[in-house]
């Protein structure tokens, strides 16, 4: 079958169902001198009349009312695959690359996965750990999740959990040789456990806020680490003060294990935010998105 054969045919089952060249280019969104000259030439090219005109209506002739019951089916069909490829489309499906920090993604994004997974099927989803502000897109993951203050001007994004708090800890044991700070300067007695970034190699100056005045001090210690699960168990053993997000260590302070201190300088702030690149999202990141937003 030629293309123009195709192409006419769906022509002729519109004219025939509508009885009508007017009705018909009206809603092919053609002109109906172009519409009369496609259905001539198909007569031709069929040796056949297929419609008969008259000065009122159109109607068909026996071998165009043939030929129109073999169309209908047919392009019924036709639209029906289409539809149903329209849902393939829209359906969320491949893969989603995600970087995210150990607690981000333990606290937040497994958690949502477990969810989400079973709901869609097809769709695949590989996470990088990464506690360094990877570059989401020279490295060509679809999404990242970090603080809210972390994610890059140009970067849309979603919130995905409630305000965190960071607090500073530390164990009975270190607090039977070491008084309690009152405030932040007076960290600089006290051995803290430091946390180094993988991306800058710099060490993470702690930060805190009082009566809407933020400071930043930067701590020494015995001890640095690029894991806050290691910190944590520093800080159980007694080897100096952490800064942690506070549910990292709650069931410890609940247990009397770690012991809070400095907390009128430790509010609560903006939490995990999912970014992306792109106002144009994959129907899976999507899809995603939606499910972990609060």
């Amino acid at each position: 079958m030629k293309r123009d054969d195709l192409s006419d045919l769906a022509l002729f089952a519109a004219v025939a169902e509508h009885r009508s060249f007017t009705r018909a280019a009206a809603r092919l969104g053609m002109s109906q001198s172009a519409l009369s000259h496609a259905m001539k030439a198909l007569e031709e090219r069929l040796g056949l009349r297929l419609l008969a005109r008259t000065t009122r209506s159109v109607g068909t002739t026996e071998a165009g009312q043939r030929l129109l019951l073999t169309l209908r089916p047919a392009f019924d069909e036709i639209t029906q695959e289409l539809a149903a490829l329209g849902e393939l489309r829209d359906r969320p499906s491949g893969l989603i690359r995600i970087t995210a920090g150990r607690h981000a993604a333990t606290t937040y994004l497994w958690p949502a996965l477990r969810r989400f997974l079973p709901k869609h099927p097809d769709v695949q989803v590989e996470i990088s750990v990464d506690a360094g502000l990877t570059d989401i897109v020279a490295d060509r993951f679809d999404a990242g999740i970090r603080i809210g203050e972390q994610i890059g001007k140009d970067m849309i994004a979603a919130r995905i959990s409630p305000p965190l708090r960071s607090i500073i800890v530390g164990a009975p044991a270190y607090f039977k040789k070491h008084a309690p700070p009152r405030r932040p300067q007076d960290l600089a007695e006290h051995d803290c456990l430091n946390y180094r970034f993988a991306t800058s190699g710099s060490l993470y100056a702690w930060e805190f806020e009082k009566s809407g005045r933020p400071m930043k001090v930067r701590v020494e210690g015995s001890l640095i680490f690029n894991d806050a699960e290691m910190i944590i168990d520093a800080a159980l053993d007694g080897h100096g003060l952490a800064n942690v997000f506070e549910d990292q260590v709650k069931s410890h302070l609940a247990a009397g294990r770690l012991r809070q201190v400095l907390a009128e300088w430790c509010p609560p702030y903006p939490g995990y935010y999912l970014y992306y690149p792109s106002r144009r999202q994959t129907p899976a990141l999507k899809a995603l998105i939606e499910a972990m937003r609060v």
